[in-house]
């Protein structure tokens, strides 16, 4: 925040001491504090319960939130940006359902792949447009093509899930397969991570979108093209959303018209406890991934204690109300 307000105002406030930084950089390492929250949780989980420290519940406990966390990737950046996307669960089941359609039409996986992602792009030009264009407010926007998306995924298949069995089996290898006991997804997902934190944290378009969540109004006047960086900004969230679409295809060789319903609430809430601010302006795609790292933990917890389906719906509900009413409170103050 501190070169925002020297490039956007051409003020500079007084350099801090070492102690000062110091004391600051503990009290907002949130990245450390989920670290040790995860830690503290798996190590009170292996006491509770003998099953989940196995090598099959680490392994699912990884794929579950590696594939969920590159659709959080792509709601964090937006996030940073002010905005917000409640339509990642449904691109995610457009993506694979037009893809899975194409196959069974007799195109080539590969292609229809491409048309799956292009489908879940569009989604974000949509979004997009309306929002920078139109002047309508990211949350009825997305909330709209979230509906229309869903339904678009009903009326392809309808309401019917795609069998997909007949698929290649150099693509099912992508979810099932594995490198040195590592899975393809886990892999897809560590690289997709460490590219996107090191982008959002060096390069020129990540600064653009970070000015923009700050003060909008400020990066207009200091020449940024704000609807530009809204428009790529949407693109690329609702590509990641796509992508990991045909990533649980991979998987799981379907392509279900409800498939990722209620994702987006865990997205943002993963977002949310990793850093990122409603307000916009804050938040790193390590934090978010932290998060939903944080999330998979304590569903597979509750798996593993045999907590009710009712219940857990509360307690992730619960979870998400206590992050944004501390995101609030940490910015009332």
């Amino acid at each position: 925040m501190l070169r925002v307000r020297e490039t956007v105002f051409g003020c500079k406030d007084p350099e801090p001491s070492m102690l000062q930084l110091i004391l600051g950089r503990v009290r907002t390492f949130r990245e450390g504090t989920l670290i040790l929250t995860i830690l503290v949780v798996a190590v009170i989980m292996s006491f509770l319960s003998p099953h989940f420290l196995t090598v099959n519940n680490i392994r699912t406990t990884l794929l579950s939130f590696a594939t969920n966390g590159i659709v959080v990737v792509g709601i964090t950046i937006v996030m940073i940006l002010g905005g917000i996307d409640l339509s990642v669960g449904s691109t995610m089941a457009l993506s694979m359902v037009v893809s899975g359609r194409l196959f069974l039409m007799g195109m080539p996986i590969w292609f229809a792949i491409i048309f799956g992602l292009l489908a879940a792009a569009m989604v974000g030009v949509t979004i997009g447009f309306f929002v920078t264009r139109v002047g309508l407010s990211p949350f009825i926007t997305t909330l709209a093509m979230m509906g229309i998306a869903r339904g678009l995924c009903f009326v392809i298949t309808q309401g019917t899930p795609l069998s997909l069995f007949r698929m290649p089996a150099e693509f099912k290898n992508i979810g099932l397969g594995s490198v040195a006991g590592i899975p393809y997804g886990i892999i897809i997902f560590t690289i997709i991570v460490v590219t996107a934190d090191f982008l959002m944290r060096r390069s020129r378009v990540a600064r653009l979108v970070y000015y923009t969540g700050s003060n909008e109004t400020a990066a207009i006047y200091s020449g940024v093209n704000t609807k530009r960086v809204k428009h790529l900004v949407y693109i690329i969230c609702s590509t990641m959303a796509g992508l990991a679409g045909i990533l649980y295809m991979s998987r799981f060789s379907s392509a279900t018209p409800g498939f990722g319903a209620g994702l987006e609430l865990t997205a943002i809430s993963a977002a949310v406890i990793g850093g990122a601010s409603l307000n916009g302006g804050e938040g790193t795609v390590f934090g978010a991934v932290l998060g939903i790292a944080l999330l998979a933990v304590i569903t597979t917890s509750m798996i593993l204690l045999n907590v009710s389906v009712y219940w857990q719906d509360l307690i992730r509900g619960s979870i998400l109300l206590m992050a944004v009413s501390l995101d609030y409170i940490r910015h009332r103050h």
